[in-house]
């Protein structure tokens, strides 16, 4: 791509996929049509994006779907991603559910504040005794094969499929905080238990902040929009639900015109950042072949 040319963006959405109170495809229309402004954008499955990615500058994973459902294509994508140097956005080095869930096992046993997660029957005691367990695959996405069981349940579980198990604990509302790069840019809740996106503007105090901040700055995605879904409990503590780092839906409809708006112009510049993070990559590497050859050195 020449300096002035408008940067190719291959927009990778399932407008067709359904999810429970949410429409999708809404989102990514009203982005899309704001984006054009400034980027060349066309929008592909995402069983179709491994065949067209060499064609883009950049490409742009949103509300594409659970991985799962199409994990060879998506495999196969993130190689012809590595194999013709295109960017993704978000970054593929995610830490979070991008790799799925065994994060959540893993800063348990850091004593981060998350809801605490085993993948171990021999782990089982370090749970709260509670009336039922939240049993899910790693792999899982968007609720995908979760089960309520009781302790007794507990014993018949195969852990070795590649389970999780965690307390269904008992909470006041459910928080989810949305960030582009390392910005913070709004907060949502559900004030009914029950009704997890029924999601009204929300607030956040400066701990609330810190608290959401510490995962971001953990998964370390430079260029990307993350979101992070922690629940409140009875005694006030926020702990982590999970952190949504390849294709969170953003509810976008549910902020007035004016922060919308802002999303979008922040998110424009973040992926010109990115596209130039690429660009200077390249020309690191570039640079580094040109001295390899020059002075005969081995690779």
């Amino acid at each position: 791509m020449t300096p002035d040319a408008r940067p190719r963006v291959l927009y990778v959405t399932d407008l067709a996929y359904e999810a429970r109170g949410r429409r999708y495809c809404d989102e990514d229309i009203f982005l899309t049509s704001r984006l054009r402004a400034e980027f060349d954008i066309a929008l592909c499955h995402p069983l179709d994006a491994a065949a067209l990615i060499g064609s883009f500058d950049l490409a742009v994973i949103r509300n594409s779907g659970p991985v799962l459902n199409y994990q060879a294509e998506y495999d196969d994508f993130r190689a012809r991603a590595a194999a013709t140097g295109t960017p993704v956005y978000n970054e593929l080095t995610g830490r979070a559910d991008m790799a799925g869930k065994q994060y959540l096992v893993d800063l348990t046993a850091a004593g981060l504040p998350v809801i605490p997660t085993v993948d171990r029957r021999e782990n089982l005691d370090r749970l709260p005794d509670v009336p039922e367990y939240a049993v899910k695959p790693k792999l899982g996405a968007d609720s995908i094969g979760l089960r309520f069981l009781p302790r007794t349940g507990l014993d018949e579980q195969p852990f070795d499929s590649g389970l999780l198990v965690q307390p269904r604990i008992r909470f006041r509302y459910e928080v989810s905080f949305y960030f582009i790069d390392h910005d913070f840019q709004y907060a949502l809740h559900a004030p009914d238990v029950d009704a997890r996106w029924a999601l009204v503007p929300y607030r956040p105090t400066g701990a609330d902040l810190e608290f959401a901040r510490r995962f971001i700055d953990w998964n370390g995605i430079a260029h990307g929009i993350q979101r992070v879904d922690a629940c409140r409990t009875p005694d006030g503590e926020l702990l982590l639900v999970e952190l949504e780092d390849l294709n969170p839906y953003l509810s976008l409809d549910l902020l007035p015109a004016e922060g919308r708006e802002a999303f979008v112009t922040r998110l424009g510049r973040s992926l010109r950042e990115a596209l130039a993070a690429a660009r200077a990559r390249a020309g690191q590497g570039q640079s580094s072949t040109r001295t390899t050859a020059a002075t005969g050195s081995a690779p």
